[in-house]
C-alpha cells in the first residue's frame, strides 16, 4: 500500500463507518494519546521498565494507530504526505548530507 492509496483507504473508513472526520483539534489530541500508547510500550521493550500483568507487547498495533490518526489529520487538512515527505526527505539531505557521517558520536 503506497501512502497516497492509505490516505484514500482512510478516508473510505471515516466515511463508511466512521460517520465523520472528528475536530482537527480533536484528532491532534487523540495523535497525542496514540504516541503515549506508543511510548509506553517502547519503554517497556527497550527500556527500564517491564510489561505490567495484562499489558502485552503491541508495537506494531500502536504504530499503526499513530499513522492512522496523522493520516486523518493529513486528509481532513489536505495535505498530500506523499509530497510532503518526498520534500522533507529531500530537505533532510541537503541539510544533513554530511552532519551525520561527520559525526564522531555515531562512528563507535
Amino acid at each position: 500500500m503506497t501512502i497516497k492509496e492509505a490516505q484514500e483507504a482512510v478516508d473510505r473508513w471515516i466515511k463508511e463507518y466512521g460517520v465523520r472526520y472528528f475536530s482537527e483539534l480533536t484528532n491532534m489530541t487523540v495523535l497525542t494519546e496514540e504516541v503515549g500508547e506508543l511510548a509506553r510500550v517502547m519503554a517497556r521493550k527497550y527500556g527500564d521498565q517491564s510489561f505490567k500483568p495484562g499489558e502485552k507487547d503491541n508495537l506494531g498495533e500502536e504504530m499503526a494507530d499513530v499513522l492512522w490518526v496523522l493520516i486523518c489529520l493529513a486528509n481532513q487538512t489536505g495535505v498530500d504526505l506523499t509530497e510532503e515527505l518526498q520534500k522533507s526527505i529531500q530537505k533532510k539531505t541537503f541539510r544533513d548530507k554530511t552532519r551525520h557521517l561527520d559525526n564522531p558520536k555515531l562512528k563507535a
